[in-house]
């Protein structure tokens, strides 16, 4: 078997539990140094993973954006960029997204019914593959691991979170909890309703608590609870 990548989970919420409110706008809950921790996790990184869904609402370039630490990863042998993967079932994605027009090398995970769909709508602006007949997480991080994935940053949204943490696939969290509370019901949340490994009484191991400003970030271990 092929060797998966280490997976870490990264995310910013809000004190209650939240990624971001209902505006048209993105909220930022990050300030600028932890937004700055999160450009050296993104530089540690060999590809970095969002979902359809976030790529579609937020529209990111996902970039390292300092330049020392691109010129490091070129001087330690790496591509400039990590690269960016992103995983969807419908095969509905927009080739105007800034996503494909930014940074290094991109690939789309897909299934065998989108294969066809997602090829003829971005072309060459991506590498395309299919896991099968439905999106198995294990064989995503396998076909990422074939690709030379050895450390995996996960950016999103809430839905692969939560898939990921339900299937015991995450190896660290990183999760910045803003002093925000946003209450509201049809906001995205960082992790929703799951049959998570261990129930409700299996607790993570802390791995580091860190005052970021106003941010609090906590890394912590999902596997091995007790």
């Amino acid at each position: 078997m092929t060797a998966r990548p280490y997976v870490v989970l990264s995310a910013a919420m809000s004190v209650d539990g939240y990624l971001d409110d209902t505006s048209p706008e993105r909220l930022l809950l990050s300030n600028a140094d932890d937004f700055d921790r999160v450009d050296q996790v993104r530089a540690e990184s060999d590809a970095i993973l969002i979902g359809a869904t976030t790529m579609r609402k937020d529209n990111p370039r996902l970039l390292v954006n300092s330049d020392k630490r691109r010129a490091q990863r070129v001087a330690d042998g790496k591509p400039e960029f990590p690269l960016k993967v992103t995983v969807t079932r419908t095969g509905d994605l927009s080739a105007d997204l800034k996503f494909w027009h930014h940074g290094g090398g991109k690939l789309v995970v897909t299934v065998d019914d989108a294969v066809g769909k997602v090829r003829a709508t971005l072309g060459d602006l991506a590498d395309v593959v299919s896991v099968g007949p439905e999106l198995d997480w294990g064989l995503v991080l396998e076909e990422l691991g074939r690709r030379g994935v050895r450390r995996l940053m996960v950016e999103g949204g809430g839905t692969i979170h939560t898939q990921l943490m339900a299937a015991d696939l995450a190896d660290e969290m990183h999760l910045a909890v803003a002093p925000l509370l946003v209450g509201q019901a049809d906001a995205p949340k960082f992790l929703g309703t799951a049959d998570y490994p261990g129930g409700s009484t299996a607790r993570m191991r802390l791995l580091e608590a860190r005052v970021i400003g106003d941010v609090v970030l906590l890394r912590y271990a999902p596997k091995g609870r007790v």
